[in-house]
């Protein structure tokens, strides 16, 4: 995919298929389909037809990995930080950032703020400042929300912000990466305790820890 655009997205998801079948037989314990946008444009409730038709495809192969989306964890990342009102901050041109922000609406999120940073070049996507995202951001307002999304994007870079947003702005601040790492987390039963990467990954502190950690973590 060399533009984020509706036609390329969905050229890039008729190809799902045959991707899982190349992943089926790897023995992984979960898969991760990371394409925000390219879920969301299915609209309202497509992560879940997603996630069901993956977990369905690799069953058919004898797999019983889990599996999760990047849309479907940012919604899980949300409600575990019991957040109702949210900004956010998307690298899509303003079509497909309308469609992001009414799929987490159909959710039952309320997007008080948002910002498009408009980059059409997927390469350029994953090269975005984070000088950028954080003057975005900054623009943002945000009176009465629950947490920010500093980026509704698995491959804008957001890892080095989330922590400095998160003690800039005193709110929450997750990304669609850093949600991803947090469903995968919780769903394979291990410990969510990574230092500096926001209050989402420090999630064992409020929400309890899980029954079982990884084995010889001391932490």
């Amino acid at each position: 995919m060399h533009t984020v655009s509706p036609e390329q997205l969905r050229a890039m998801n008729t190809q799902r298929e045959r991707c899982i079948l190349e992943l089926g037989d790897a023995g992984v314990d979960a898969v991760l389909y990371a394409c925000l946008v390219a879920v969301m444009v299915g609209g309202p409730g497509e992560h879940r037809r997603v996630e069901d038709s993956i977990a369905r495809q690799l069953l058919a192969g004898e797999s019983a990995a889990a599996v999760l989306s990047s849309a479907g964890a940012l919604t899980e990342g949300l409600r575990a930080l019991r957040a109702q009102r949210i900004a956010l901050v998307t690298p899509y041109v303003r079509p497909l950032a309308e469609q992001v922000v009414a799929y987490l609406e159909s959710e039952g999120f309320a997007v008080s703020d948002w910002r498009a940073l408009e980059v059409e070049d997927n390469g350029e996507v994953g090269r975005i400042p984070g000088a950028q995202v954080l003057d975005a951001a900054r623009q943002l307002d945000l009176k009465d929300v629950d947490a920010l999304v500093i980026s509704a994007c698995v491959q804008m870079p957001s890892l080095d912000l989330v922590q400095r947003a998160e003690d800039e702005f005193g709110l929450p601040v997750l990304s669609a990466a850093t949600a991803g790492a947090y469903a995968l987390l919780r769903r394979l039963r291990l410990a969510v305790d990574i230092p500096d990467a926001g209050s989402l990954l420090r999630a064992d502190a409020v929400h309890g820890p899980v029954s079982q950690r990884v084995q010889g973590d001391s932490r």
